[in-house]
């Protein structure tokens, strides 16, 4: 028989509760009647009554706010994935803020890119800071391992290096559209005080880069074509496309493929260098 949402979300709640593994998270070990968490724990962790939330896994109290709704979901250690089902099938909608700021990656990710070898791969957040590359992009873009983590942002390397501006051959055309595709990410990600800094230094750093901003232009890279000129191999075009990690939407995978045999031998002959 078809239940209504009130009654799907007690149904989630509960079962979601009682999956958890209260000794994991912090709870004395002692004589439970039923596993996982009781529900007075999850209301508190929630900063609900037990009322309130007792209602719910009953399918009688009501529909939650988005705020009461996110910190159930936290209380329950609920997954991004989890997180999102539990504000659709409750609100018909996803949760305000999708995106948090990561500076690390899953290690079966690193092997992934490791894996498009002689094609480079970068894996790059909201704020545009690589976190993860292969030895393809190190040769092809920048010895990324040489750089310390601040460093290692595709901005900072874009508008305040110089060999960055000689090796992009449509350095202008593609400044503007990184900018905008920025100023698009960071609006995903939320103001925070680590973006603010990046925008100011770049601002003070690099006129073109603060003209750019400051025309709040809206772009979003998905695929295109980058020519680069390179030392001892001289021309090499590009193509690239980006795609989301479904685990960690805020995590992008940059792929770039050869357009022409020409082209992947140039890739070759620098992964042999």
């Amino acid at each position: 028989m078809p239940t209504n949402n009130s009654q799907h979300l007690g149904q989630f709640l509960m079962e979601k509760r009682k999956n958890l593994d209260a000794h994991a998270l912090g709870y004395a070990k002692g004589r439970r009647r039923t596993s996982g968490l009781r529900r007075e724990e999850v209301a508190d962790l929630a900063c609900i009554s037990t009322t309130w939330y007792t209602w719910l896994e009953q399918g009688r109290g009501g529909t939650p706010s988005a705020g009461t709704l996110s910190r159930i979901a936290k209380a329950l250690s609920l997954t991004h994935s989890e997180t999102e089902y539990l504000f659709l099938t409750t609100l018909g909608r996803l949760p305000q803020s999708q995106y948090t700021h990561t500076s690390s990656i899953d290690p079966n990710l690193q092997t992934v890119v490791d894996s498009l070898n002689p094609n480079p791969a970068l894996v790059r957040n909201l704020k545009w800071d690589v976190l993860a590359w292969n030895t393809a992009a190190a040769k092809v873009f920048t010895n990324y391992a040489a750089l310390s983590p601040e460093e290692r942002n595709v901005m900072r390397l874009f508008f305040l290096s110089k060999g960055a501006r000689a090796a992009n051959l449509h350095w202008q055309s593609t400044a503007r559209i990184i900018v905008s595709s920025l100023r698009a990410d960071l609006a995903r990600l939320g103001e925070d005080e680590s973006s603010q800094e990046l925008i100011k230094e770049l601002c003070e750093k690099s006129d073109i880069f603060r003209s750019l901003w400051n025309s709040h232009e809206i772009g979003d890279v998905k695929d295109g074509m980058k020519i680069l000129s390179l030392p001892n191999v001289g021309e090499i075009s590009l193509n690239y496309s980006s795609f989301i990690v479904s685990s960690s939407p805020e995590l992008s995978v940059l792929v770039y493929t050869p357009m022409g045999a020409s082209d992947k031998e140039k890739l070759l002959a620098l992964l042999n260098n």
